[in-house]
């Protein structure tokens, strides 16, 4: 390995590295939080590079969360470990590194705006890696790996790298890599062999990682979270929930692409507010979402989980703010425990904000089952990936033990207010401050 003196690879970085220099084109490295599964991917990519040249792309469906996470982030790091004498220039205006030696090239790059995509189009590519792909849809893999197609002549084959902390079973990596199966016809694969996925735990990294924070994972999280981010297992669909995840992958928008189709006819922002703010209190739910008509029917799309645990006054104005943010048409907040301090909250940081007061008197499965039927007809679109909130909305079914779940109530007032939902739901008085 070129410059390795300071790094020494895990047994589980080793194994992933012979899978990756076994032929297959398309590898994946799945498992939970902070196993070294990026880092890896990103030695393999710098490794290329600096021996068989050719230029790569590491992609991340946030432009921004590539640019922290990776390019000023992991790939310093794995350039100071394990590549200490080659020289590269790093270009913070673009975003990427290159090898004066031979002329190798390493772009970081979002998916998330039209102008990216089009940079992407715009470039051919002899490696490029999927950096939590269980955030990017499908549907833009695809425009991707149409870019796979620089001829490198010291590269034996092109390869596409993809890394996840695995989501269910229902999510197109699980299908592409476990099941073999194309993601859309669901046909067998005709090429198998080429797709590999390799699982790879924070146990696997214990001597990167301190003792408390394993600790902390083995102690604290709950049990599905336990499973994706501790021991990386793929999550079977909850079949007593209103909703499965195969009612929101394959609606997943990107914003550009949402905003491409016109105007939103209203935006609402709905919140389910937490009257105190004790450690141990719940979160605001704070959830935006928008519809528009289109060919005849009414479309919502889920634009931002702008959720957060704080104070009255705080959660108050991290809701003006996304109205703001989203130039919405007014917030729906419900009042059944707060009452008037909810009123009187938002009244404090907006005296103009125009809000709808609702108050639940039915359960809240009942309440959001013409919600989910919403879903179940294909008209609501998540523009993007919104974790925890489809955590709740996949994994609650109303039982006693179950936490408060603040974000789905939020999701379900403003879809509810969206598609002007029966009043037998809901009592509501409209109200301008």
């Amino acid at each position: 390995m070129i410059g390795a003196a300071k790094f020494e690879p895990t047994e589980a970085q080793r194994k992933f590295a012979k899978i990756a220099s076994s032929g297959a084109s398309r590898v994946m490295a799945f498992g939970g939080s902070r196993s070294g599964k990026t880092f890896e991917i990103v030695r393999e990519i710098l490794t290329i590079a600096a021996v068989a040249g050719g230029r790569s792309a590491i992609f991340r469906r946030n432009f921004n969360a590539v640019k922290t996470a990776v390019f000023a982030d992991t790939l310093p790091k794995v350039l100071k470990l394990c590549f200490p004498d080659v020289p590269v220039k790093v270009d913070r205006t673009d975003f990427y590194v290159s090898f004066p030696h031979n002329g190798a090239e390493i772009w970081t790059l979002g998916l998330d705006n039209k102008e990216r995509v089009e940079k992407v189009l715009g470039k051919e590519f002899s490696v490029v890696y999927f950096n939590e792909c269980s955030e990017i849809s499908f549907d833009s893999v695809e425009v991707a790996l149409t870019r796979l197609a620089e001829k490198t002549p010291l590269l034996a084959r092109n390869i596409a790298f993809f890394d996840c902390n695995p989501p269910t079973k229902a999510h197109w990596t699980y299908k592409l890599f476990v099941e073999k199966k194309h993601p859309i016809t669901n046909a067998p694969l005709t090429n198998p062999e080429n797709y590999v996925a390799f699982q790879m735990n924070p146990r696997d990294n214990a001597r990167n990682l301190s003792a408390q924070y394993l600790a902390d994972m083995e102690s604290s999280l709950s049990g599905k979270a336990r499973r994706r981010f501790l021991l990386g297992e793929w999550a079977d669909e909850n079949e007593n929930a209103l909703w499965k995840p195969s009612l929101i992958d394959p609606f997943r928008r990107m914003l550009d692409e949402v905003r491409a189709g016109g105007e939103f006819e209203r935006v609402v922002v709905g919140v389910d507010p937490a009257v105190t703010s004790a450690a141990n209190s719940d979160e605001t739910g704070l959830v935006v979402a928008a519809s528009r008509r289109e060919a005849g029917e009414r479309r919502f799309y889920v634009l931002d989980d702008a959720t957060v645990k704080a104070s009255p006054e705080r959660w108050a104005r991290a809701v003006v703010a996304a109205f703001e943010r989203w130039r919405a048409d007014r917030v729906v907040a419900e009042t059944n425990q707060g009452g008037d301090l909810v009123v009187a909250t938002l009244r404090n940081v907006d005296p103009n904000l125009p809000t709808k007061s609702v108050r639940a008197t039915r359960g809240k499965l009942l309440r959001a089952e013409p919600v989910a039927a919403l879903y179940e007809r294909g008209l609501v679109a998540h523009v993007g990936t919104f974790p925890e909130l489809e955590e709740q909305m996949t994994s609650y079914v109303g039982d006693a033990t179950e936490g408060s779940p603040d974000r789905l109530d939020a999701l379900v007032w403003a879809l509810t207010d969206l598609a002007g939902a029966s009043a037998s739901a809901t009592r509501g008085e409209f109200r301008f401050f």
